[in-house]
């Protein structure tokens, strides 16, 4: 079985409020899930299910193929949006209180603790308190804990909230190592670029519904608008005369050097090859490639396609 989380047509309602409507995903070992989502969607609150924090009206979720129940939450990590740590504990004594919770002795926490601080930096600050933190240092806190039990499963919601982009990079390549050892991962976030680099697959969730799943090439296949880069090293008008009508140039930008590169878009039947036989001999083509949309650009065309259709 390759599955190791399953959501069955999962529906929660606050005051009448729909947060979540019959929503179905499954989660497949040593993947990462990217779960995507406007604020409000209902992903946050599906990871609190799946967290046994809030209970579902209806629906299941199984774990490993079965239904699933508190003593699963052992052999998961969740990072929640809203951090929240002891202030007044020093940090290496609330490390070792969480990962007691998790069931580890107090050598093999000890241990990992001194690992992980190690790895992120954080060993000249175990004695210091909470709140004596940058907001940064006490994420990479709450990562670490986190994660020091070693989980099958980790869900982090917002995981990327409040890091510089140097820490961002430290955890995006924490998570994929993780990976390479066959954790599973399933990462909400508004970090658009970090689903496409790092997600195997996604999920985006709108207006309490599933509304796309798939892996990042599929959503950004499936969203694509026909447009085409050229990059070449010639003449410009040559290049546009030699588009005849078959091609509309819809954006282009100066490399310097009568260097180029362009965004194309076919009309009629026209194909990637009439494109680049009516190019070849009229100016030296360096690549051409079919543009397909970023995560960010599927993002917004699923969740308010009438802005699209509007530019």
């Amino acid at each position: 079985m390759n599955t190791i989380l399953e959501i069955r047509n999962i529906s929660k309602s606050f005051f009448k409020k729909t947060a979540l409507d019959n929503v179905s995903l499954s989660v497949q070992k040593g993947e990462i899930l990217g779960v995507m989502g406007p604020n409000g969607a209902g992903k946050t609150t599906l990871i609190r299910i799946i967290n046994r924090i809030v209970a579902q009206d209806s629906g299941s979720v199984r774990f490993n193929g079965d239904l699933m129940i508190d003593r699963d939450l052992f052999n998961i990590g969740y990072l929640p949006e809203e951090r929240g740590l002891y202030r007044s504990m020093s940090v290496e004594k609330h490390a070792l209180f969480l990962a007691r919770l998790r069931g580890m002795t107090k050598a093999d926490a000890q241990t990992k603790i001194d690992y992980w601080f190690e790895r992120f930096e954080i060993d000249p600050w175990r004695k210091k308190r909470i709140e004596e933190l940058s907001k940064g240092m006490a994420q990479k806190v709450q990562f670490v804990c986190t994660v020091l039990h070693e989980p099958k499963l980790l869900i982090l919601d917002e995981p990327f909230s409040g890091f510089d982009p140097v820490n961002v990079e430290l955890i995006k390549q924490e998570l994929i190592v993780m990976k390479s050892k066959g954790k599973t991962i399933m990462l909400s976030t508004h970090n658009m670029k970090s689903v496409e680099e790092i997600c195997d697959r996604a999920v985006l969730i709108n207006d309490s519904k599933k509304v796309a799943e798939g892996s990042i090439s599929e959503l950004r296949e499936a969203q694509k608008t026909g447009h085409y880069s050229v990059r070449f090293k010639g003449n410009m008008i040559s290049f546009v005369n030699a588009l005849w009508t078959g091609f509309e140039l819809v954006d282009k930008k100066e490399l310097g050097d009568n260097r180029y590169e362009v965004l194309l878009a076919m009309r009629g039947e026209s194909t990637f090859d009439d494109l680049l036989s009516v190019l070849i001999g009229q100016v030296k083509i360096e690549a051409a490639w079919e543009s397909l949309p970023s995560m960010q650009d599927v993002f917004i065309d699923l969740v308010q396609p009438e802005k699209m259709n509007e530019v």
